[in-house]
C-alpha cells in the first residue's frame, strides 16, 4: 500500500513536469507561486454548481 501511494505520487509529479523518465525528472525546475498567482490561475466568472473535493476555488 505504501509503495502504491509512493509510485502514484511519483507518476503525478512526473506528469506535472512533463518528464517521461527519471533523468528528465532530475532536470525539472520547480517554481514557487504566490497565493495571488494561484487565485489568478483559476477560472474567472464561472459558477460551479458542485465543487470538486480536490479543487477549491476559495483560498
Amino acid at each position: 500500500e505504501v509503495m502504491t501511494q509512493y509510485l502514484g505520487g511519483l507518476r503525478a509529479g512526473m506528469g506535472y513536469c512533463g518528464a517521461r523518465n527519471l533523468d528528465e525528472l532530475k532536470k525539472a525546475q520547480f517554481v514557487r507561486i504566490s497565493g495571488s498567482g494561484i487565485k489568478e490561475s483559476h477560472p474567472h466568472n464561472v459558477t460551479i454548481m458542485k465543487e470538486a473535493p480536490n479543487y477549491s476555488s476559495r483560498m
